[in-house]
């Protein structure tokens, strides 16, 4: 059974221990993205079409917008305990040297060194206890600092630099983002909001799909459960509340979306993320 153990929120960004046997579904998020595992069957983490293990050896990095999948690689339905980093873009603004490199991890594949192996424990150990919450900042810092700088190694910045350079240029497509950011508890029509644009449907999704990296689909689905976090996080809302405001028809459907998208049900979230915070 999917479930948390431990999930903290602090001051750019928030971390989350799960023990995972269900694969979630291809997905993306505007944070960037770090998966360690820690225990039980190890894991495949499908980055932009490209497989990455999650292992003892390595863990995976994916860089904001970039889709992604999890699997659990077990025959006999064995869990995967995992500690995974959501770490806000700002972080890579104040982080990197150079403004090309403020969005993005070098590579996905991240080598367990002795260093990153080192703060992905103080960090777990962290999250599993309630003392020393004050180090919490701290402990997320330096575990993706390592990470970082781990995954720029040996790396050429001409392909990361012409594709940050390409994002966000076409007006359609920013236009397409606020559209969708002002709407996302309603339900879009992707060909209606393509002709509000001024473009057809097939040339739509491509144009988009080609400058964020997702679907305007999987967008959309990001947005919504961006809200769905916050809104557990911060209002006393019941879940079916907040699955009818995000537009769902029903409590079951919210959750179902939720898990798929988060990798557990919404009410399980809320229980141990407020305990951590």
């Amino acid at each position: 059974m999917s479930g948390a153990i431990s999930v903290r929120h602090g001051a750019f960004g928030r971390a989350a221990m799960y023990e995972l046997n269900k694969p979630i579904i291809p997905h993306g998020h505007r944070e960037g993205h770090l998966i360690f595992y820690l225990d039980g069957a190890p894991a495949v983490v499908n980055v932009s079409g490209k497989d990455y293990l999650a292992n003892r050896e390595k863990a995976v990095a994916v860089s904001p917008w970039e889709p992604h999948s999890f699997d659990v690689q077990s025959s006999t339905h064995e869990s995967c305990l995992c500690l995974v980093l959501y770490i806000k873009p700002i972080w890579f603004l104040e982080s990197s040297q150079t403004a090309e490199f403020t969005l993005n991890f070098g590579r996905s594949e991240i080598r367990m060194t002795d260093q990153v192996c080192h703060w992905v424990h103080r960090l777990s150990s962290q999250l599993l206890e309630e003392e020393n919450e004050s180090q919490f900042n701290a402990y997320l810092f330096e575990t993706t600092a390592q990470s970082y700088q781990q995954s720029w190694k040996g790396q050429s910045e001409t392909s990361i630099i012409k594709s940050l350079r390409t994002r966000f240029s076409d007006y359609r497509v920013r236009r397409s983002l606020q559209l969708m950011q002002e709407n996302f508890t309603d339900t879009i029509e992707m060909e209606s909001l393509a002709r509000e644009v001024g473009l057809s449907r097939p040339h739509f999704f491509k144009l988009f799909k080609k400058q964020m990296g997702v679907t305007p689909n999987l967008y959309l689905n990001t947005l919504r459960s961006e809200k769905a976090i916050e809104e557990l996080m911060t209002t006393e809302k019941t879940v079916s509340d907040i699955g009818f405001d995000l537009g769902f028809s029903s409590q079951a459907s919210f959750t179902r979306f939720f898990a798929s998208n988060v990798g557990i049900p919404p009410s399980d979230y809320r229980r141990v993320a407020c305990m951590g915070n």
